[in-house]
């Protein structure tokens, strides 16, 4: 695919599914997909969408699957499945914890004694990696009267599924048939690295979860959908899951560019382009805010960046943010760093328009499927007031648009630049051979070319002066943008 997607909550830019298939047939019309965040009944629950007490329906407050399939006419659409968990309030948890063993749901949902049926050592316990403070377990009590520990590894309303389990496979393939039939294209597995828990291990992205990436993959892919997995890891489990499935996030290329406009160097940005799979969702934000993790050190891996140089990432952000961002941020359990930025990626940059774009052309630039955050596409900074008001360090990076801020919105120079760069990605140049070479220690070239059709970005990372060209030329003629004003003028 040769276009731009677009990752949105339908309620927070369109206001609803309809909403946004709206705005995809006027002023969006340039992006070629969606991914729309969970649509789920509800919505709105305790993880904003990623804890549906019904994965199956869409909530009706924000629409129907006929809206999604009147979306999916024209463009692919992404969807989550959520392969980890389920809310604890739902219909299949609800029963079990009524009836049990006489339950058709017994054996669906993960408890600690399934993991550990003997017994569980202090270090078997904590070895486990948990994205949270604290331990994966929550106490609940059963009809009968007896306490259970279940496996939360998000957060207590989101119960994790034994997905090895017939009853949890049942679930999962009765959700696919359900996305397909909805007109969904594309699955990405949420929280897939955390699926398999294996005693003696962090159990992320080990053996046994590749094993179920394997399965899950086939098994969606037997009902018509492509598999796209969200795995914040070690760069070198990226490289190790991509050949196993159709698409993986480049999670990595956002603290390499923020490392490469703090330090004005690209050697750590252009050993990554050497490596990377281009069979890769590009991203600078998402709802789950800038990844740092993904190009740094893990145990002992070594990193694309190490320690001190991530370091150096999270103190420009806190900086620029004013401290919003370190607020925000969440230091996991034994851990000595936040593995994400929560901010967006313009307030990183302290509102400079230049470098953001100059980070946007990169980003199209690259082999993969560009996805565009919709925060980023209407150039939003942090809503500070969100987050102070729900206590979730993710929603400074979630506002919600009325219809008015949106309209408004869409008319700025950043949007319209971002807009310029989405309609230069479909034409022709992009359907053909890719090109990189440095151009000194703070410089790129990217290039594309098919036929008498091309297209070229060269791009200055020094901290003092950072600067993008674009040149593109065809049968029609060159044309050049190096400015926000001039990418808003890309036919």
């Amino acid at each position: 695919m040769t276009g731009v997607s677009l990752l949105t909550y339908a309620d927070r830019l369109g206001g609803s599914i309809a909403g946004t298939a709206d705005l995809l047939a006027g002023p969006l019309a340039a992006f070629s997909g969606v991914h729309l965040l969970p649509f789920f009944v509800p919505f709105d629950g305790d993880d904003a969408g990623f804890d549906p007490r019904d994965h199956a329906s869409v909530d009706p407050r924000i629409g129907s699957w006929h809206d999604v399939r009147r979306i999916a006419a024209d463009r692919e659409v992404t969807a989550d499945l959520i392969v980890n968990h389920v809310s604890a309030g739902s219909a299949e948890f609800a029963d079990w914890l009524e009836r049990q063993e006489l339950s058709p749901h017994d054996g669906m949902f993960l408890t600690f004694d399934a993991v550990f049926p003997d017994a569980a050592t202090e270090a078997a316990i904590t070895a486990f990696y948990r994205p949270r403070p604290g331990l994966p377990f929550t106490a609940y009590r059963t009809a009968d009267g007896r306490r259970r520990l279940i496996w939360t590894t998000f957060m207590p309303s989101q119960v994790d599924l034994d997905v090895r389990h017939p009853a949890a496979v049942r679930y999962l393939t009765r959700l696919l048939e359900a996305l397909a039939a909805g007109g969904v294209t594309t699955v990405r597995l949420d929280a897939v690295g955390y699926a398999i828990k294996t005693p003696g291990s962090d159990s992320f992205m080990t053996d046994a979860t590749l094993g179920f990436v394997r399965d899950i993959t086939a098994l969606a892919r037997s009902k018509g959908l492509r598999v796209l997995v969200e795995v914040h890891a070690h760069y070198s489990q990226q490289l190790a899951i991509a050949p196993l499935v159709d698409l993986v996030y480049d999670f990595a290329l956002p603290p390499l560019l923020l490392h490469a406009l703090g330090t004005g160097t690209v050697d750590r940005l252009a050993h990554w382009l050497e490596i990377r799979p281009a069979n890769a969702v590009t991203v600078l934000d998402t709802h789950d805010g800038i990844g740092i993790i993904d190009a740094g050190p893990i145990r002992d891996l070594p990193g694309l960046i190490d320690t001190a140089e991530m370091r150096a990432v999270f103190a420009r952000a806190e900086e620029a943010t004013g401290g919003h961002s370190a607020a925000a941020s969440v230091v996991p359990q034994w851990m000595e760093l936040p593995h994400q930025i929560n901010a967006t990626f313009l307030s990183v940059l302290g509102g400079d328009a230049v470098r953001y774009l100059l980070c946007r052309a990169v980003q199209l630039f690259l082999p993969g499927e560009p996805q565009i955050y919709y925060i980023g596409l209407l150039g939003g900074l942090d809503d500070v007031e969100l987050f102070q008001r729900t206590g979730q360090g993710r929603d400074v990076n979630r506002h919600v648009y009325r219809p008015d801020e949106l309209e408004a919105a869409l008319r700025g120079d950043i949007p319209q630049a971002i807009l310029g760069l989405v309609r230069l990605r479909a034409t022709p140049a992009f359907a053909g051979e890719f090109a990189w070479e440095r151009v000194g220690e703070d410089g790129l070239r990217l290039a594309w070319t098919a036929g008498d059709a091309s297209a070229t970005l060269e791009v200055r990372l020094a901290p003092g002066g950072p600067a993008f060209a674009i040149e593109t030329a065809d049968a029609s003629g060159i044309r050049r943008y190096a400015d926000v004003a001039s990418l808003a003028q890309v036919p």
